[in-house]
This record gives structure tokens, sequence and C-alpha cells, in this order.
């Protein structure tokens, strides 16, 4: 059936194709929270080879303060090492060293949300749990040819930290982001912007949108996108 579904899309690839210059967006359901929220644009600098650094305007960017953050990436999700264009696998994760990929993409996403959290200056303290159900970058083969998406995906949820209690349904996070390839590959790297250096700024991006009113709008990001979702 995957098969059947990759020739068909393969067949739509050049009218597809087309959107993968365009970066527009499609948002995500609105985290749903009892506490009012107040929105705010986010700005994230550049980025140093030393790790990133976020920073947001002066006001608060949500009514919450993060107390707590935990994050479960599940020992079902199963980890490709296969060198190819599009290995088949929820977690593909290659610049870290051979070892235990999901303890290296819990690590990726608690320094992400930490520094997300860290601009995050309302007043109702909650505890974010996140379970993360897809982390796709990419292969070295995908990284110096024709670079494609980081295919990333959780469910996050709030509860009060006095009392425990949930605020909200639980809530499905699409955060794909473009990945460079080729030469634009190798600059990057040179630049400090590792794959690891970007998906990390971008999941603190994403928690300080998450938690303002109009919250995350995942890109489209065309034919490898759509790839990504079979």
């Amino acid at each position: 059936m995957k098969l059947m579904k990759l020739i068909t899309l393969l067949g739509l690839g050049a009218m597809v194709s087309a959107c993968a210059n365009i970066e527009t967006a499609t948002r995500n359901a609105p985290f749903e929270t009892t506490p009012a929220v107040t929105s705010a644009s986010v700005d994230v600098m550049a980025f140093a080879a030393s790790g990133p650094e976020v920073t947001a305007p002066q006001a608060a960017l949500s009514a919450f303060h993060i107390t707590q953050i935990n994050v479960d990436v599940p020992q079902s999700l199963k980890v490709s090492e296969a060198n190819r264009y599009y290995p088949s696998g929820d977690i593909v994760w290659r610049e870290d060293p051979l070892g235990d990929r999901h303890a290296q993409v819990k690590a990726i996403f608690e320094d992400a949300l930490q520094r997300g959290a860290a601009t995050l200056t309302g007043g109702t303290p909650v505890i974010l749990d996140v379970t993360v159900s897809r982390f796709h970058a990419l292969t070295e083969k995908a990284r110096y040819t024709v670079g494609g998406v980081h295919s990333i995906a959780f469910t996050m949820q709030l509860r009060d930290a006095t009392t425990g209690a949930v605020i909200g349904a639980p809530h499905l996070v699409r955060a794909d982001l473009k990945a460079f390839g080729g030469q634009h590959a190798i600059e990057a790297v040179a630049r400090g912007e590792t794959q690891k250096v970007r998906i990390t700024a971008h999941l603190a991006n994403v928690l300080q949108q998450e938690l303002s009113a109009g919250g995350f709008e995942n890109p489209k990001l065309g034919f490898m996108q759509a790839i990504n979702q079979l």
C-alpha cells in the first residue's frame, strides 16, 4: 500500500514539487487552554556554533510560567540508520555519534524547550509534558545532495504545577523545518548552523508560538513533506 502511495505521489511530483519553494503555512489546531493567553511576536537570533540563544520581546509571551518539562521519546519509535535518501523509521538522526538515538533526541528536545520556556514570563506556573512521535532529520546522503525536510511531530500537554490538573486537551504539533542540502548545507555548517543548532532553535520558537494566541504554523514544504506523511 505504501508503495502504491509512493508511486502515486511520484506521478504527481511535477505538480507538487512546484510547492517546494513556496513557504506558505498551515496552522496547527490552536492549543486550547483555560488561562487567557496574549499574543506576541517572536524573534529568534542568529546562532553561533556554541549554541543558539533565544530572545523574546519585553512583553510576556503568554500567561504561563513553565516550571518543569517532561520529554518522552517512546522506545516503540523505530530508529533507522540506513544511509538512503528517505529511510523508513520514526527517528533518523546522524549528528551525534552512533548510540542511543532515543536519548539523543530527548536531549535535543529538552534543550530546545528549556530555551523556549525561558522566555515565557506569565504568572501561572505549569508543567509541560511532551511526547515525541517523529524526529526525521536527514541522512548523510540526503544532506550532502538534495536536502529535504526535518519532519518533526510531538504531542504537548500542560498541567497546573500546583494541582497537577490538566489544562486543555493533548495537542499534536507538526513542526517541520526545511533542511539544507548540498553546498548550502556545507556553508551552513561552516557558519555553525548544524542540523542540531537549527532544529534546537526551531523547536524553541515553536514552543513560544504554541503558547501565544495564534499557535505555530507548519510550513508547506512541497513534495518531500508529502512523502514524509506516508
